[in-house]
């Protein structure tokens, strides 16, 4: 076999190679990757062997964060689970806990057309509005 021939069988081999490799690849998007995932943050403090949790982040089968936990030495710091209406990618309401998993606040969002945060409601634990915040979008000249 010529040596032509045989540099074109090698390319051939690596090119589907490659192809089979890139097929196995995650694709999409940011959500796309986090659908069902768990994400475990640990810390070491210098000197020590022993890493101890820091925080724990859980997304859904949609790729959405679900909720999020803080860690202290003492264990849970706080709790805040992301509640979201039917399919959609925008958080409708967050539910704080602090360390004894009592609710402490929950958030309320209306959002802009173009998906952006118009305002976020607090409210007290007993459904009492504690503040609004208004988020104001404003772009500078060039």
């Amino acid at each position: 076999m010529k040596s032509s021939a045989k540099q074109i069988i090698v390319l051939s081999i690596l090119t589907m190679c490659t192809v089979s490799l890139m097929a196995q690849q995650p694709t999409g998007n940011k959500r796309e990757k986090k659908k069902n995932l768990v994400v475990k943050e640990w810390n070491l403090k210098a000197g020590s062997q022993t890493p101890f949790l820091d925080n724990i982040t859980t997304f859904d089968e949609q790729g959405r964060k679900i909720e999020e936990i803080e860690y202290a030495s003492y264990g849970q710091k706080y709790r805040i689970v992301y509640e979201y209406e039917g399919n959609n990618t925008k958080c409708a309401r967050e539910i704080e806990y602090n360390d004894k998993n009592k609710v402490i606040s929950i958030k309320k969002y209306d959002y802009n057309a173009d998906g952006t945060k118009a305002k976020q409601y607090t409210y007290l634990p007993n459904g009492k509005l504690k503040s609004t915040k208004i988020f104001e979008r404003v772009y500078r000249e060039q």
